[in-house]
């Protein structure tokens, strides 16, 4: 097995709504917001290669939306998936599989594309399946009010349309399966929305967890630190302290898909509860 960091884009979103009830004070000193209360955030997928597999973890927002639509999310950078698997010797076409962690714009928009014409859509991976769960795909196809704005169609049902689109099948009484029919097991959170999916690695002798959405960055380490975004914030803080406690007691490598700036942490226990413990690069931690 062989680990890739893929950068699908920056952009920014407001900090307020990035930490919920957290003060701007406390919250600007660990992720520094600019003059329109804006701060930086990644769209950082993981390419995994496997044997025969090239697996595709998230797809960022992709570029197919409106110029007025990308104007509210504020683009900076010149990262892209292509620029990305290019630089690791690989192309689009040779992803085998894509795996959405859920289906919100920012996390799944790359998965589609307009075709040649710009008459219709199609899968940006031609030759790749793409994985959800069945749970999260009925709860993201008929979105609720509070989360219609982030599963957009477009993104959604031409995977579907495509006959590619498998779903990874939860035991209902548990929420971690071991394996999958890809090369990790997953952790079902609920918190900030219906059956996301976190990933977790074993790759040479770690165990790397890749957070999408229950920690997007170190800053949102600390329990109270939940996004606005969030369907159900008081589960996601009892998702986050479950998992976080877990991740200090087996010394877990964090890798964060939204944090601009920092790609892996670890945590420790500390007398204030689970904290930021270290700091990485993908290239420093694995030698690569």
């Amino acid at each position: 097995m062989k680990l890739y960091p893929i950068e699908a884009g920056n952009f920014k979103l407001d900090g307020g709504a990035m930490f919920g009830v957290v003060p701007k004070s406390i919250w600007n000193r660990t992720n520094p917001a600019d003059g329109n209360n804006l701060i930086d955030m990644a769209a950082r997928c993981l390419l995994i290669e496997e044997g025969e597999k090239l697996i595709l973890i998230d797809t960022g927002m992709g570029d197919k939306q409106s110029e007025k639509f990308y104007g509210y999310y504020n683009l900076w950078g010149d990262e892209s998936i292509d620029k990305s698997l290019t630089k690791y010797g690989f192309h689009r076409d040779d992803v085998t599989d894509v795996f959405m962690t859920h289906l919100h714009f920012d996390h799944c928009g790359g998965s589609v594309q307009w075709n040649k014409e710009r008459t219709g859509y199609e899968p940006a991976f031609k030759n790749a399946r793409f994985w959800s769960n069945k749970d999260h795909w009925d709860w993201a196809t008929t979105p609720n009010p509070r989360e219609k704005a982030s599963f957009l169609k477009e993104n959604i049902i031409p995977m579907q349309q495509s006959g590619k689109l498998h779903f990874v099948e939860k035991d209902p009484t548990n929420s971690y399966l071991d394996t999958t029919p890809l090369a990790f097991g997953v952790f079902f959170a609920d918190g900030h929305t219906d059956k996301q999916m976190i990933p977790h690695i074993n790759y040479q002798g770690k165990t790397l967890v890749f957070m999408a959405d229950l920690l997007p960055t170190a800053g949102h380490v600390p329990l109270p630190y939940v996004m606005g975004y969030d369907t159900r914030p008081l589960l996601t803080m009892t998702e986050k302290e479950n998992f976080l406690n877990k991740a200090a007691d087996e010394n877990y490598y964090l890798f964060l898909e939204h944090d601009a700036h920092n790609q892996i942490i670890t945590v420790k226990h500390t007398e204030k509860g689970v904290r930021l413990d270290q700091t990485f690069s993908f290239n420093e931690l694995f030698n690569q």
